[in-house]
């Protein structure tokens, strides 16, 4: 019944997509030079040869499996490598850091008319799922026409509950995978009670991603505009907890003179909000995308791809979606670079990288601004506490570098199996 109804529900909203597209784009939501692309269409022809395509909602899936579409080609160079994601900055990170050769396109809206458009267009041999973006109709479409394997399988207690009043909509699709590689344990406990066949724990790419990636011209730059500043960042923040970072700042600065907050807010596009709260708070603050120098308190990185360039510079950062009910967002990629990280409460969605580096001292939990501050102050103003966290963070890290090698090796006897020489019909 919940299948039938959604797919009645999909062919009826088919008329109205091209509206609800116009009135994203309107809100800086969608690619206005590249709409029909959500519509399924493209101006790109496919490529000969077998075609890999990896689906991914945003920023953070998408660039979490960048290393292993780097084995994909290694083990099969005749294959084209096609990644769709559904937002805006993703599209512009991806543009720089894909594979040589690979495609970007945007995901088609879940329409039939859309979704049959792009599979008949792209004709994809295999797919990687990545985490649990469950379009019923691309995916089901997906799963009709080729392999799908789930790579960084997710599912959290409260989307289990919602999925389990609609398994009859979601239930086939789950079972539909060819293998689902979960991220931890609890989501191969849910994904297999939601009727997930193979489902295996071979590690969590988002805690094996390399170290990300820092202009060495910029980074020259900002270490020398910071120079005899403590410097922390709060990284990836979202509406809500700009003002209890803000108001850390405020406490912690009465103990380390001359602090300098960067704040990188997870959508750029909001750096001018994230300037005015500061300046409401009472703190003056400059903004990277202007051009202006770090000379102030607070300095907005209301910049694309560049936290890399933060963690490199920052003491300590405060990884955001964790003070506010958002799940949080990866704290490895601060661990990595040797950066202690903070977070709040709410990070359920990376609890298997965060409960690693809490438990070698690199990870703190901090429920709300005074307890942020004081948790920051020794990082800050300790040289050998600093060090402590920072020597912690990297050893912790190391333990995820496996990850990589254990999905690979699920994933490319599906590559293996790719058919040979034309494009498939």
């Amino acid at each position: 019944m919940a299948a039938a109804l959604y797919r009645g529900l999909a062919w009826a909203a088919e008329p109205l997509a091209p509206l609800v597209l116009a009135r994203r784009r309107a809100r800086g939501k969608e690619d206005a030079a590249r709409l029909p692309e959500r519509l399924g269409r493209s101006p790109l022809a496919r490529p000969p040869g077998p075609l890999v395509w990896t689906h991914a909602a945003s920023v953070g899936e998408a660039l979490s499996v960048l290393p292993l579409l780097e084995r994909v080609r290694a083990a099969r160079g005749d294959a084209a490598l096609l990644v769709t994601t559904g937002t805006v900055t993703s599209a512009r990170l991806l543009a720089d850091r894909l594979p040589r050769g690979a495609l970007h396109q945007f995901a088609p809206v879940d329409t039939p008319g859309a979704v049959g458009r792009f599979l008949d267009r792209w004709r994809p041999d295999l797919a990687l799922w990545v985490e649990s973006e469950l379009w019923p109709t691309l995916l089901g479409g997906a799963q009709a026409r080729m392999p799908v394997v789930l790579v960084q399988g997710r599912l959290s207690e409260r989307s289990a509950r919602r999925w389990t009043r609609a398994a009859g909509l979601v239930r086939p699709l789950v079972a539909g995978f060819a293998l689902v590689l979960a991220q931890g344990e609890a989501d191969a406990r849910r994904l297999a009670a939601l009727g997930a066949r193979d489902v295996r724990l071979p590690g969590n790419l988002k805690g094996a991603a390399p170290p990300l990636p820092a202009d060495p011209d910029a980074l020259e730059s900002l270490r020398a505009a910071t120079a005899g500043r403590a410097v922390w960042a709060a990284a990836s923040t979202h509406a809500g907890e700009e003002e209890a970072v803000l108001a850390a700042h405020h406490a912690a600065a009465a103990r380390v003179p001359g602090l300098l907050t960067l704040i990188a807010p997870r959508h750029p596009e909001r750096g001018a909000a994230v300037a005015e709260i500061a300046r409401a708070a009472g703190l003056a603050a400059t903004r990277r995308s202007l051009g202006e120098p770090p000379a102030a308190p607070v300095h907005v990185v209301d910049t694309l791809g560049e936290l890399g360039l933060v963690y490199r510079v920052a003491r300590a950062a405060f990884v955001g979606g964790s003070l506010v009910p958002r799940g949080g967002h990866n704290p490895v990629e601060a661990a990595r670079l040797g950066c202690p990280v903070l977070m709040g409460p709410h990070a359920a969605n990376v609890a298997g990288l965060a409960e690693p580096l809490a438990r070698a001292g690199a990870l703190a939990t901090v429920a709300d601004a005074p307890a942020l501050a004081a948790t920051l102050v020794p990082w800050l103003a300790d040289d050998a506490a600093r060090a402590r966290a920072a020597e912690a963070a990297l050893r912790a890290t190391a333990g995820f570098d496996g990850a990589l090698d254990a999905v690979a090796a699920a994933v490319l006897p599906f590559v293996e199996r790719l058919p040979r020489g034309h494009a498939r019909a």
